[in-house]
């Protein structure tokens, strides 16, 4: 180890004894995709009855009202399961922001169940790095920091979400209004790589889904009275790719929509992915979206309703930011890790906290891979080593601040 202290050496090593696998292993074994309500319920029981060791005030928080268009163009409600939120000490001086979500990618009907071993040390399991693990290694360093003299001038909110995989659509608010006032926040996503690195800059994205209203004929009898809605929202995806320039791409992900051959379609759904680098591309982008819609409306004669819009907001590396860091980096190297960062084309909630003006290190989770797939796996040994250095990082946060 490098230049700790005594205090630091025994903060550090409390938080990396807490038994972090065996938990991750249960709470792996509950399914909780985004869609399994029963399963969210469950588990957000199970992270209450665990987070609840620690002080404060907890509530499990219901989520925002939602819509999604399904692919008949209508817009329909959506459930989400709760949200755990804690607030401890929120008068103390310093105000830090701890967050992470209880969802993963694997529904109550998919394959992927069970923890396995991959070989010694490597843990398999579907939510075991994204982001099961890295919930265990936030509680590891927030119950190491309330047994350490001096936590008393450390407030902080937790919000475990349960919709981060589809975009926390239900819990950008409670994010945001946690978010408000604080110093610095830590989010545990898993590592940028198996090395340890961490995600630095990340861009903004955007789901939309455009219904688009034509208007129904006969293809053989009186095709000109028709407005085809599949062929307008083709010529709207074709339009919406040439907005692509450097620093936005633009993924056209699905278009539903047509029946019978001898009907001219009157709806058509069009599901697009954007993703900008900076606030100028949205702008941009937005600005070209409209004009795509409007110029498509008027030379197919369709309507064009729109919903959804650029839910994670890009993420540049800030000079707040970048502060931030290279406090995480200077923890790590005394504690014998090397620390790096890089940017990254994935989003996560790390982008709505930056967006409230608040730096964020948004991957102190474990070190794994392969996540949202079958292959997914955390390495064991990055349980103590990610601990350590989220309460070093929390601890250093609070003697910047005094």
């Amino acid at each position: 180890m490098g230049d700790l202290t005594s205090f630091e050496r025994d903060l550090t090593e409390r938080a990396a004894a807490e038994p972090m696998l065996r938990r991750t292993e249960l709470w792996a074994e509950i399914n909780s995709g985004s869609g399994n309500l029963s399963g969210l319920a469950l588990m957000a029981g199970t992270l209450a009855d665990c987070f609840s060791t620690l002080p404060g005030e907890l509530r499990l928080r219901d989520p925002a009202s939602v819509t999604a268009v399904d692919a008949a163009g209508r817009e329909l409600p959506v459930a989400h399961g709760q949200n755990l939120h804690l607030t401890v000490r929120p008068n103390a001086p310093v105000q830090l922001l701890f967050t992470g979500h209880m969802d993963t990618v694997y529904p109550a009907d998919h394959p992927f169940q069970c923890v396995d071993w991959k070989e010694d040390g490597v843990l398999g399991g579907p939510g075991v790095a994204d982001m099961k693990g890295g919930l265990s290694v936030m509680l590891a360093a927030l119950t190491a920091l309330e047994r350490a003299a001096g936590a008393e001038r450390i407030g902080y909110e937790v919000v475990i979400n349960s919709d981060e995989e589809v975009g926390s659509p239900g819990s950008a608010a409670l994010l945001a209004a946690a978010a408000r006032g604080k110093r610095a926040a830590l989010t545990y996503e898993p590592a940028a790589l198996p090395d340890g690195t961490l995600a630095g800059a990340r861009p903004g994205s955007g789901n939309i889904s455009f219904a688009v209203t034509g208007r129904a004929a006969h293809a053989g009898r009186n095709p000109e009275d028709g407005r085809n809605a599949v062929v307008a929202a083709a010529d709207l995806a074709l339009r919406l790719c040439r907005l692509v320039q450097d620093g936005l791409s633009v993924n056209v992900a699905r278009l539903d929509g047509g029946g019978p051959n001898n009907v001219v379609p009157d709806r058509a759904v069009l599901r697009v992915n954007l993703r900008p680098v900076d606030a100028a591309r949205q702008t941009r982008a937005e600005a070209g979206i409209a004009a795509a819609i409007a110029d498509v409306a008027r030379d197919h004669e369709v309507a064009i309703h729109s919903h959804g819009g650029f839910g994670r907001p890009p993420k540049p590396l800030t000079s707040a930011a970048e502060q931030l860091f290279g406090l995480v980096r200077q923890a790590g190297a005394d504690l014998g890790q090397q620390i790096g960062w890089q940017p990254s084309g994935g989003v996560c909630d790390g982008n709505n906290i930056a967006a409230c003006g608040v730096p964020v290190v948004d991957t102190m989770g474990v070190r794994g891979g392969k996540i949202h797939s079958e292959e997914e796996y955390l390495i064991v040994d990055s349980f103590s080593e990610r601990a350590a250095l989220s309460a070093l990082t929390i601890w250093r946060l609070a003697a910047e601040a005094a």
